[in-house]
């Protein structure tokens, strides 16, 4: 894809494993492509961060692993990916297509034959990301997402190694279900979207080729395999033909691919792994062509790509025509006999674009990578963005169990429900033999309670005259004093008088001055630090 930094909008990560997420806005360099198309640059990864986030939190992940014995050259990757001369433009949610051969190498890597390909969204780094997976599923009628897609931050190599806490909720979900799979993104640098110049890039390369970072990879292998997820699918470096992040390949790219088996060997040395590495650059010539940063077929288990729609104007069938665009992906993953796969993809540049979510899906329909995640925020996303209407009934319609019944069904009841309200009004009305009005005669009956007062009376007459003498005498004197109880009449009768509280309570002895001081000091229980909140 084009210079890939994605304005992505940031979400909260899950407060209760402390991690905060954020986002980078940034807009790439701007060049032209192919046939005079001006690229834009693409949104960047999401860039968690972990406990204390650094100010440039980066989705990407620094590894090393060993010294790989060959390194594959670059021109040997460039020749076996022709360009394309034309693919069938595809403009059926479901095209009656043959699978190709493509398909047949994710199924062996681990697809179903039968069934949809393995597919899920990107919706937040953390727990919370993990609860909005079956939120989604309930949204498409049911539909299972198998996939759980995560990355990790790139600010420090702490992070890269998979800090305490952040990847455990990732694979207790994984562990759940076999038929499941966790994609994690790993930087190869950290400080990875700290804009490092070329120069920078080049010596980093040159001293990570040599070993210098091997053990954080390691360390992060023995992490996932101490949490029961060895088969998690590892991204590793992805869009490294763009310019947007440190572990891109540009600067050097043959430093770069030895790295990259650095990495690999390093991971796998770790007993009890079955990790896959997913080779995800950006859809397009980008920076640099990206065969040019293969690493070869021993070290690189998927051929990946992010695939955004854009840039402005571009048609689908123009992105899966351009030079090193989708049908080179398919053709060079089966030049290579491995697996396709999409792990980000979605609406960009030209917007709420119900064409390219249709024949995107059809493409994954018809190739059937080995799985596929949206990117579900806005501008890409149709479920957490509601800017994407005409994408989104697209996309639920392709993905959902119940595909457009469900939503009619809702609309019919609502005016169903509205007449016989109307109708029930109508009855209400009709029992007008509210002659139970008529008994308005109650006059009769209340004539009765009119006769119990009078017994009443006759014990209230006489405590009435006691506590009304006595109030008003007290009152009198004491009115300035002492604050009168009202009690009622009842009470005033057994008390044989009302209560009246001196208002000088507290300047007397006894009780009053006393009763705190028994439980509590008096600087303890007078103080206003209990309430004041100093």
């Amino acid at each position: 894809m084009a210079p890939q930094q994605r304005p992505r909008s940031g979400r909260l990560a899950f407060v209760t494993a402390g991690i905060v997420t954020s986002v980078a806005l940034a807009s790439g360099p701007v060049y032209a492509v192919g046939a005079g198309v001006v690229r834009v640059g693409d949104p960047p990864a999401p860039t968690p961060t972990v406990a204390k986030p650094s100010a440039n939190p980066s989705a990407s992940r620094n590894v090393s692993a060993p010294v790989v014995g060959a390194t594959p050259t670059a021109s040997a990757a460039v020749s076996s990916a022709p360009v394309p001369t034309g693919a069938p433009t595809a403009t059926a949610a479901v095209p009656a297509r043959p699978v190709a051969d493509g398909a047949k190498s994710a199924r062996s890597a681990g697809q179903g034959a039968a069934g949809p390909p393995a597919f899920g969204a990107y919706l937040d780094y953390g727990a919370e990301g993990i609860a909005r997976i079956g939120e989604l599923s309930r949204w498409l009628g049911g539909t299972e997402l198998r996939v759980g897609h995560t990355y990790l931050p790139g600010d420090r190599w702490s992070n890269i190694e998979g800090a305490p806490g952040f990847l455990d909720a990732w694979a207790d979900w994984r562990r759940r279900r076999d038929d499941r799979m966790l994609v994690l993104n790993v930087p190869m640098m950290e400080r990875n979207e700290e804009g490092l110049s070329d120069g920078q890039v080049r010596r980093l390369l040159r001293e990570a080729e040599s070993g210098a970072f091997d053990h954080h990879f390691r360390a992060l292998a023995e992490r996932l395999v101490g949490l029961k997820a060895p088969d998690t699918v590892i991204v590793l470096g992805w869009e490294m033909n763009g310019t947007t992040y440190t572990h891109r390949c540009g600067p050097d790219p043959e430093a770069w691919k030895r790295y990259w088996n650095r990495i690999v060997t390093a991971m796998r040395s770790v007993p009890g792994q079955r990790f896959r590495f997913d080779f995800a650059p950006n859809r397009g010539r980008d920076a640099v062509p990206w065969t040019q940063c293969y690493p070869g077929d021993a070290t690189v288990d998927i051929i990946g790509m992010d695939a955004y729609d854009q840039p402005s104007g571009l048609s689908f069938d123009e992105q899966v025509r351009e030079p090193y665009g989708l049908q080179d992906q398919v053709d060079f993953a089966k030049a290579h006999g491995k697996a396709v796969s999409y792990p980000e993809w979605g609406l960009y540049r030209n917007g709420d674009n119900v064409a390219y979510m249709k024949d995107m899906l059809a493409w994954i329909d018809e190739h059937k990578p080995l799985y596929n995640t949206l990117t579900d925020y806005c501008p890409h996303g149709v479920w957490q963005c509601e800017d994407n209407p005409l994408a989104a009934k697209a996309y639920r319609a392709a993905l959902s169990r119940s595909t457009g019944p469900a939503p009619e069904p809702t609309p019919t009841p609502t005016p169903a429900p509205a007449p016989t309200p109307a109708s029930e009004p109508t009855p209400t009305p009709v029992p007008t033999p509210e002659p139970a009005s008529t008994p308005e005669p109650v006059p009769t009956p209340a004539k009765t309670p009119v006769s119990t007062p009078p017994p009443a009376k006759t014990e209230t007459s006489e405590p009435a005259p006691t506590p009304s003498i006595e109030p008003a005498e007290p009152a009198t004197p004491d009115q300035a004093t002492c604050m009168p109880l009202e009690l009622g009449d009842w009470v005033e009768y057994w008390l044989g008088e009302k209560l009246c509280v001196p208002l000088d309570w507290s300047s007397r002895d006894g009780a009053s001055r006393d009763w705190p001081s028994s439980d509590w000091p008096s600087s303890d229980w007078a103080s206003g630090d209990w309430w004041s909140g100093d």
